[in-house]
Parts: structure tokens; C-alpha cells; sequence
């Protein structure tokens, strides 16, 4: 039983760090792409220049995504977010409920700024910019 529990885990590490190769950053098509530095303002509450869409908090992408954008981990993020709520400064990104949630909200205003999995992307948003 435990190498079987062993074996699922490897198998599973792997399906996760195989997924979370092709992150993609995703903006309105007629949106001007941001860069690195201005997606990771955005989503660490330093800029309004976008508004931030983040995937549900259980979410494999979510961690990885914070991860290569930020180079933060989530309790991080989770920390910047409640100081700048509790400052008044600022409210984290809305919650949306996977990849076709995303691309639907970005497609529908040209300030919104999300991120996917690469094979999700199609031709109702812009992939503005692929993290690895």
C-alpha cells in the first residue's frame, strides 16, 4: 500500500509540474500587452492599471501562477492583500471559476487582466504574455 501511495503521488507531482509549464497572462484583444513587472504590480496591488482576475484559491495554476509572476507564494500574497484591505488601499483580485470564467470576464472589458492554462486560450482573448 505504500508504494502504491508512493507511485500515485510521483504521478500526480508529475501531471502538476507538467500542467503549470504554460501559464499564460490574458488580456482583452484590443488591450496594449503588459509586461512581467506590470502583471506583478497589478496582482501585488501596486497598479490599477489592469483589473486583476485570479483563478479559485484551490486551483493548482493559482500557486504557480503567483509563484512565477510574483516569485511570492500564496500565504505571501494572501499577507500583501489583507494588509492593503485592512489600509483601505485596496481589494484583492475577484475570484474566477477556471479558464472559461476568465476568458469570458477579459473578453468582456478591456481593462481586465487574467491568467490560463496555454491549451485554453483561444480567440476571444490576447495572450499578452507566457510565464515559465
Amino acid at each position: 500500500m505504500k508504494k502504491l501511495t508512493t507511485l500515485l503521488a510521483a504521478y500526480f507531482v508529475g501531471i502538476g509540474a507538467t500542467w503549470a509549464a504554460d501559464i499564460v497572462v490574458v488580456v482583452h484583444s484590443g488591450a496594449q500587452a503588459p509586461t512581467r513587472e506590470q502583471v506583478a504590480d497589478v496582482y501585488l496591488g501596486k497598479s490599477r492599471a489592469y483589473t486583476p482576475l485570479d483563478q479559485v484559491e484551490a486551483a493548482p495554476i493559482r500557486a504557480e501562477f503567483y509563484r512565477k509572476a510574483t516569485g511570492r507564494d500564496l500565504a505571501q500574497v494572501k499577507m500583501v492583500w489583507a494588509r492593503l484591505v485592512f489600509t483601505g488601499k485596496g481589494l484583492p483580485p475577484k475570484e474566477s471559476a477556471g479558464a472559461a470564467a476568465v476568458k469570458k470576464a477579459v473578453a468582456a472589458d478591456p481593462k481586465a487582466i487574467g491568467y490560463i492554462d496555454k491549451a485554453d486560450v483561444d480567440t476571444s482573448v490576447k495572450a499578452a504574455l507566457t510565464l515559465d
